[in-house]
C-alpha cells in the first residue's frame, strides 16, 4: 500500500495540519466510517450525507486521522487532522500526486457495457507478466477511482481502472486524476438516457477518455461498433482494434459453442493465431475477452502467456454466473444490471442452447429517460422473437415488456408480472419445471438478485 506521512499528505492535498505529528504515517484511506480500520486516514466527504458527522465513529474504530473541510471538535486529542477547502478534491488530488510518484502504466476502461468484466479479464491476463492493481468492484467514479489508486504498491507495474460516467465531463475529471497510457472503449449503447438526449451525446462523453489520455498512448477500440469508430476517427495516436471483423488486430473467428461448457474459437492476436476456449456461454463475454486481450497486446504480452491465462478466467457474481440446480434446472444469474443492448444480446445467445424450456425473469431497466417505455416494449417483443417459453416481469416498467411479448404473439398463460422482487421470489419456484433454463436479469435498483437467492435456497 501507499505509505505517506501527515506532512506529505498535507502538501499533496494543499491542506493545513491542525493537530497530529507530521511524521505519523498512513497506509489506508477511507470515506465510509462503517468500514473504518485502525490506523486509517478518513476523508470527511460532503455529499448527500456530511462525512464530518461520522468522524467520531471512524475514530472509535481506530481511524488515526481525518481530512476535514470545516471546523470540528476532535473526537480525541491524538487524532491527526488536516483541513482543506474541499475534501473530495483533496482525495482526488492526493490520488493524482501518488500516481505521479509511481512509474506505473495506467489502463483506463470505459464503455456502455462490459467495463467491469473487461477490467477483471485484463487484470487476469496481465497477471502472468506484470504486478497489477485493479479497481475493486465497480469503483469507477470520481470517488472510487482515487480510492483505488491509493491502494498502489511500489511493486505495481500496471493499474487497470474502470472509468464510468453518468454525465458529460465526468470522464474528463477521471483522466485528469489518472491519464491513461491505454484508453479502452468497449462499446457505445443507449444507457443513462435519463442524463443524455441521444446516442451521439453518450458517444461524445465516452470520447473524453481519448481526449484525456497521454499523448503517446494507445487507444483500444471496438472495431465492430460504428459509434466508437466515429468518435475515434480523428484520433491520431496508436489504435488497436478488437472484435469479430477481419480488420480487427485482436479478434475471434470460427466461433463454436459447447453448451454450458464455454466458447471455442480461433484467436487472432496480431500476427499469431491459435485455438482458445473461454468458460462462458455468451458472446458478450467473448467481446470483453477480446478487449482485455487487446490491452495485453498493447503491453506486449506474449501470445503463449495469453493462451495459458484463458484457462484461469472465471465467471463473476451476478454477471452471467451459471448455477446447476436440482431437477436439471440451469440458472443464469445476470442480476447485476440491465440495459436494452445487453438484454437483447443475452436473450439471443441463450436461445441457442438446448433445454426443456427457456424462462426469462426480467426486471425494470432504469435510467432510460423518455425512451423507457419503448425500450421495455421492444424487450418483450425480443423475448417472443427469440422463442423464450415463459416471461416473468418484475417492476412497473416491465409491465411494458409483458405487453410487448403479448402483442408479438406470446401466449398470455406464459406471461406473469410482479410489482417487486420480494413478491416474485415468493412465487417464482412454482413456475419452473425440470430441465428449465432460467435467466434472471434486471437493473440493480430492482434487486432481482433476491430472486436468484430464493431459487438457490429453495432448491437446496
Amino acid at each position: 500500500m501507499v505509505e505517506l506521512n501527515l506532512n506529505e499528505i498535507a502538501k499533496k492535498t494543499g491542506g493545513d495540519i491542525l493537530q497530529g505529528l507530521p511524521s505519523i504515517s498512513f497506509r489506508t484511506f477511507n470515506i465510509d466510517s462503517r468500514i473504518s480500520q485502525p490506523g486509517e486516514l478518513f476523508f470527511a466527504l460532503v455529499a448527500q450525507r456530511d462525512g464530518h458527522t461520522y468522524i467520531a465513529d471512524a475514530a472509535q474504530k481506530g481511524a488515526a486521522g481525518a481530512v476535514i473541510s470545516r471546523p470540528i471538535t476532535p473526537p480525541n486529542p491524538d487524532m491527526a487532522l488536516i483541513q482543506v477547502p474541499d475534501t473530495l478534491f483533496a482525495l482526488q488530488n492526493l490520488a493524482e500526486k501518488v500516481l505521479d510518484d509511481h512509474s506505473v502504466k495506467v489502463v483506463g476502461i470505459t464503455g456502455s457495457i462490459g467495463k467491469t468484466t473487461t477490467k477483471e479479464f485484463a487484470a487476469t491476463l496481465l497477471a502472468r507478466r506484470f504486478e497489477v492493481l485493479k479497481s475493486e468492484g465497480n469503483y469507477n467514479n470520481h470517488i472510487g477511482l482515487p480510492l483505488s489508486i491509493l491502494r498502489l504498491q511500489r511493486k505495481d507495474e500496471v493499474t487497470v481502472l474502470e472509468m464510468g460516467m453518468r454525465s458529460a465531463g465526468e470522464i474528463t475529471r477521471l483522466t485528469q486524476i489518472a491519464p491513461p497510457d491505454i484508453a479502452v472503449i468497449t462499446n457505445i449503447h443507449p444507457v443513462h438516457l435519463e442524463f443524455f438526449h441521444s446516442l451521439e451525446e453518450i458517444a461524445q462523453a465516452k470520447k473524453e477518455i481519448l481526449d484525456g489520455m497521454k499523448t503517446n498512448g494507445t487507444a483500444v477500440l471496438n472495431g465492430d461498433d460504428p459509434a466508437v469508430q466515429k468518435i475515434a476517427r480523428d484520433w491520431r495516436g496508436t489504435k488497436l482494434l478488437f472484435g469479430f471483423s477481419e480488420g480487427c488486430d485482436v479478434r475471434a473467428e470460427n466461433i463454436q459453442r459447447s453448451g454450458y461448457q464455454g466458447i471455442t474459437f480461433d484467436f487472432i492476436y496480431g500476427g499469431k493465431r491459435g485455438k482458445a476456449t473461454i468458460p462462458f456461454i455468451t458472446t458478450s463475454f467473448l467481446s470483453n475477452f477480446l478487449a482485455a486481450s487487446a490491452i495485453a497486446y498493447a503491453l506486449s504480452t506474449p501470445f503463449d502467456d495469453m493462451l495459458a491465462q484463458t484457462q484461469t478466467l472465471k465467471p463473476f457474481p451476478m454477471r452471467g454466473e451459471v448455477f446447476h440446480l436440482p431437477n436439471n434446472i440451469v440458472l443464469i444469474d445476470d442480476s447485476y444490471n440491465s440495459n436494452p443492448a445487453a438484454l437483447e444480446s443475452i436473450l439471443k445467445d441463450l436461445s441457442q442452447l438446448e433445454t426443456n424450456r427457456k424462462v426469462a425473469i426480467l426486471g425494470d431497466m432504469l435510467e432510460l429517460g423518455e425512451t423507457q417505455i419503448a425500450y421495455h416494449h421492444e424487450a418483450g417483443e425480443q423475448v417472443q422473437r427469440y422463442a423464450w417459453d415463459l416471461l416473468i416481469t418484475i417492476g412497473t416498467l416491465s409491465h411494458h415488456m409483458a405487453e410487448g411479448a403479448l402483442e408479438a404473439g406470446m401466449n398470455r398463460a406464459r406471461v406473469a408480472s410482479f410489482e417487486n422482487a420480494d413478491q416474485a421470489a415468493d412465487h417464482v419456484m412454482s413456475f419452473l419445471e425440470p430441465g428449465d433454463l432460467v435467466l434472471v436479469k434486471g437493473s440493480r435498483g430492482i434487486r432481482t438478485d433476491k430472486i436468484v437467492e430464493s431459487l438457490k435456497n429453495r432448491s437446496n
